[in-house]
């Protein structure tokens, strides 16, 4: 079986989601987007689904021995390398024309995500970023170059992002991130792959929020690990598979967890 570096992998991703943003694009306003519901109750549209498709296509013509997680098909092969894939993240945001939706890639190796691609076409961005290779953005103003996350190192100075009051409140959380609100700077909800890459970026602090999948996470933890920063469920468990999200720049990390650790309040 041929070995791949992770460069191969992060340069098989970053041609994936280029082709991606070609489907996504097209469809994005487009008169005739076929919007229906899952049984899940989240809005899926004819785009996400015809990302998914190309993508999975191309990881399976590149990569036959891999395995695939998308948010659309589900899962199909087995073994340690598994392609995560979000075609469109922010697909309410897709479906009302409002920009802040992406394609997320990610490869995880024994269950870690080790190569991550954000694509967000009508923001005109990516992000990318492999295991200890750093963490790079490219926009269609500027060239490419390496990402950061913020040296702040108090919650008084720090900006918030929690994305969801609903996803907090459904939680028994509500009454956290509440006073996690009161500790920081300035929040806001910002929402969606957006706030990570923003935090990614040095441009926000924290970034936390509830009822997630793997296929939300995956492909933003080797981006914001590799720009410095830290990423865990909100009870500090690592990896994408615990259905919560806590970014920080790593600085912030244990101050955040110590003010919404207390138990769920339902």
């Amino acid at each position: 079986m041929t070995v791949y570096s992770l460069s191969d992998d992060l340069s098989l991703a970053l041609a994936l989601a280029a082709e991606a943003d070609l489907i996504s694009l097209d469809r994005f306003r487009a008169a005739d987007l076929v919007v229906t519901t899952k049984p899940d109750r989240t809005p899926v549209t004819d785009a996400d689904q015809a990302v998914e498709r190309g993508i999975r296509s191309g990881i399976e013509a590149a990569r036959p021995h891999d395995s695939i997680l998308g948010e659309e098909y589900g899962t199909q092969g087995k073994g340690t390398r598994q392609w995560i894939i979000d075609p469109i993240d922010g697909t309410a945001n897709f479906l009302r024309g409002v920009p802040i939706w992406g394609t997320l890639i990610a490869l995880a190796i024994d269950g870690v995500p080790v190569v991550g691609v954000v694509s967000a076409p009508a923001l005109g961005k990516t992000w990318w970023a492999a295991s200890g290779h750093g963490a790079w953005s490219k926009s269609d103003e500027h060239d490419t170059k390496r990402i950061a996350v913020s040296a702040v190192r108090e919650l008084a100075d720090a900006s918030l992002s929690y994305n969801s009051l609903k996803g907090w409140d459904d939680e028994g959380r509500l009454d956290d991130v509440v006073a996690l609100s009161r500790a920081v700077w300035r929040s806001r909800a910002i929402g969606d792959m957006w706030a990570y890459m923003l935090l990614a970026e040095g441009a926000l602090d924290i970034v936390g929020e509830f009822d997630l999948k793997p296929y939300d996470m995956a492909a933003l933890i080797p981006i914001i690990e590799e720009a410095g920063g830290r990423f865990t469920s909100i009870d500090g468990r690592d990896g994408p598979w615990h259905g919560s999200a806590l970014a920080t720049n790593g600085l912030l990390h244990d101050a955040v967890i110590s003010v919404v650790s207390a138990p769920p309040r339902r």
